[in-house]
């Protein structure tokens, strides 16, 4: 049977020299180093006579560029060894491994469409490296339901006017509120602030009311749900910078306690029984100062009648 503190300390070992590694600045650069290297060859394989002429080169280039990042990724996960929990509660730990994988799997490898999309991914990793890019990738995420809502808002505001829209102009302005679709077409453009001016002036030349139609969709459209979509996205930022502070913070105090030496089972014993021995000081504080109460609660009314007699006398 395998003894549990062997397994440990061959995982401490493990893990203490590939924490070592990833820790050093060195290995984040030469990483990221290769992730742009990768990224432009992938956008050199995009020219046909390059590609033609240099076809052994890239090949080379690309299984050096595999071997890179699976060396890099080995090295993760030995540093985890001791928590390899650890590794997987972190999601870009996870988007790593299968981007990485993903170059050894044989249905992948032969389709050459994914695998120009796999390690077009690869690119994306960069933000591992790059905080401020985390973040924001990270507040995207965060922001998509309250950018549904904003744009199922948006739709409701496009059809109701480009209803009005059909109703009032259909008849003189058939080429852009002829049906329901061009003259969603033409508010969904006129939300943009896109020729704006020449919609107005052929609007007037209908009815003078029509400045109320464009005033009042531009108002609602271009003002009010902008700086909605603007507030929505400030505030998925900011819990965005709140989880990668923590995540830091978190990531920071596992790594000191895995450096630490696990204490001796008589240490934690030790400690324990001097924690006891604390509550029981404690304890018996108390109850001395409750004894001493109760005491001079008892004696008080028995010597109030003893000073009264002396008084009488």
């Amino acid at each position: 049977m395998t003894d549990p503190t062997a397994v440990d300390t061959w995982r401490g070992r493990l893990a203490a020299p590939c924490r070592d590694v990833c820790e050093a600045p060195a290995f984040s650069l030469t990483v990221f180093a290769v992730i742009l290297f990768n990224a432009a060859l992938l956008g050199a394989e995009t020219y046909s006579g390059l590609s033609a002429e240099y076809n052994g080169l890239l090949s080379a280039t690309e299984r050096f560029c595999v071997i890179a990042f699976t060396l890099e990724m080995l090295i993760r996960l030995g540093a985890h060894a001791d928590r390899p929990k650890a590794f997987f509660q972190d999601p870009w730990n996870v988007f790593d491994l299968l981007v990485v994988s993903s170059a050894f799997i044989p249905f992948l490898r032969e389709n050459t469409t994914l695998l120009r999309l796999l390690r077009l991914a690869r690119v994306l990793r960069t933000a591992r490296f790059m905080p401020q890019l985390r973040v924001l990738l990270v507040a995207v995420g965060r922001s998509l339901p309250g950018t549904v809502s904003f744009l199922f808002v948006g739709a409701l505001i496009v059809y109701v006017y480009a209803m009005i829209g059909w109703i009032c102009f259909a008849e003189h302005d058939p080429q852009h509120y002829g049906s329901i679709g061009r003259a969603g077409l033409t508010l969904f453009l006129l939300m943009t602030l896109e020729g704006l001016g020449d919609a107005v002036h052929a609007g007037l030349a209908i009815s003078p009311l029509s400045i109320l139609f464009y005033a009042s969709y531009v108002l609602f459209a271009s003002f009010v749900l902008v700086n909605v979509l603007i507030g929505v996205v400030l505030n998925a930022l900011e819990e965005a910078r709140e989880m990668e502070d923590e995540a830091e913070k978190e990531e920071k105090r596992a790594a000191l306690l895995a450096k630490q030496s696990p204490p001796d089972a008589a240490d934690e014993l030790l400690l324990r029984i001097a924690a006891v021995r604390s509550a029981l000081d404690d304890m018996e504080a108390q109850l001395d100062t409750v004894h001493a109460t109760s005491a001079a609660t008892v004696a008080a009314p028995s010597t109030a009648p003893a000073h009264a007699a002396a008084g009488a006398r």
